[in-house]
């Protein structure tokens, strides 16, 4: 059985929805969500706020390439456009692959300009790992170490203070 650690955000049109969506197209893979998170734009600050969310899925047959591709459709699926001129720019909606696991728990690693893991800037991204520490309180960034204690670096603080939990806006597994 595989494992994957999935990044949602969305900062376009009806953000919720848009996590939603990618939830349910990820379907019966999704054991665990997140809350969502309302967050400053990262990258490229002339945009509208993001709505954030983690996501951990598992299946049997995926090979982290399949992660990948569902992470692409479910993107699609929301009208996902890619602007070369604003790498972090807007979007629709945005699913990274964080992170996966193979069948004997080992982090799968990679260097392929299509896939990179573990992530090569989860460990920079508070809006990645606060949400991952709601399903995975003692989880670990493969390379990078404990989450809370990614989390807890000072270069981080001023990421932590621009998050603000959403308990109003819940995702759903049935939705």
């Amino acid at each position: 059985m595989t494992r994957a650690v999935l990044s949602l955000g969305s900062n376009l049109g009806d953000r919720q929805k848009h996590l939603q969506q990618a939830v349910r197209l990820l379907g019966d893979s999704v054991v665990a969500m997140s809350g969502i998170y309302e967050t400053p734009p990262w990258g490229d600050a002339d945009q509208p706020s993001y709505l954030n969310a983690v996501v951990l899925a598992v299946d049997p047959k995926a090979a982290p390439h399949d992660w990948l591709a569902r992470a692409r459709a479910a993107e699609a699926a929301a009208g996902r456009v890619r602007d070369p001129e604003r790498r972090f720019g807007p979007r629709t909606l945005d699913v990274d692959v964080i992170a996966v696991w193979d069948a004997d728990d080992q982090p799968v690693t990679s260097d392929e300009p299509e896939l990179t893991l573990p992530h090569p800037r989860a460990h920079l991204r508070a809006f990645v790992l606060r949400p991952w520490i709601d399903i995975e309180p003692y989880g670990r960034l493969p390379g990078h170490g404990w989450l809370t204690d990614l989390l807890n670096d000072p270069t981080l603080a001023g990421d932590i203070a621009g998050l603000t939990p959403r308990p109003d806006l819940p995702l759903e597994s049935n939705a």
